[in-house]
């Protein structure tokens, strides 16, 4: 496993997400994608897995990003900035169950893997996986899909409020025995929570050591 972030990260993923972060645009097929002149970091997961809610806690906006109690609302690429950091943060269609007729999950799903396999400038795509439920079958296909389009991917456990202290470590043990399988998984993986802030400063720092290390090269 990698080390956790030190202080300096901390501080610089804070002040990363204090400022003001906007929409720029959905995304329902790639000629529509923005200039790809800048770094990309992408959160994906299955439907209701708190995604949308996860991504307005993270950029600290409480409607960013849209949240539904019906499955599969986010049905295109979505792209938010912040000025004066060269960085998109990239909502990606849930995956799994969605209320939409077959032709229309399929184009989604087409959408996301060809996003997937040919975006050059993205960096990381998060996985959110619900803590209370673990990886499930439609993660895993999604995993391989990542795997073999060679896209760095962290886990990111969802919800942890909403189990025991003593059962969330026997999640984290058991996420980390599946990644072993996995060659593009980012060996660290946070437990977070939407509603009780749980785990953000330590994702906000991830991924400001992200943009710096991809600066760097």
């Amino acid at each position: 496993m990698s080390s956790p972030p030190d202080a300096r990260s901390l501080a610089e993923g804070e002040a990363l997400f204090r400022r003001p972060w906007t929409f720029l645009k959905s995304v329902p097929s790639l000629e529509f994608l923005p200039p790809a002149d800048r770094i990309e970091i992408a959160f994906a997961g299955r439907s209701n897995v708190g995604k949308s809610s996860l991504i307005n806690a993270l950029l600290g906006h409480g409607g960013i990003a849209r949240t539904s109690n019906t499955p599969g609302r986010t049905q295109e690429l979505n792209f938010f900035l912040t000025r004066d950091v060269d960085f998109y943060v990239v909502d990606m269609p849930g995956y799994g169950f969605a209320k939409a007729p077959k032709e229309k999950v399929d184009a989604w799903t087409a959408l996301v893997r060809d996003y997937l396999r040919g975006r050059a400038t993205l960096a990381r795509v998060l996985l959110l996986i619900d803590s209370r439920h673990g990886i499930k079958a439609i993660d895993s296909e999604i995993m391989r899909m990542l795997d073999d389009a060679a896209v760095t991917y962290q886990v990111v456990l969802t919800k942890a409020d909403k189990i025991s202290e003593q059962a969330l470590p026997r999640v984290i043990e058991s996420v980390e025995r599946a990644l072993e399988a996995h060659p593009a998984a980012f060996p660290r993986i946070l437990a977070t929570s939407a509603a009780k802030g749980l785990g953000l400063a330590e994702l906000r720092a991830d991924i400001a050591e992200l943009i710096a290390a991809t600066k760097a090269i």
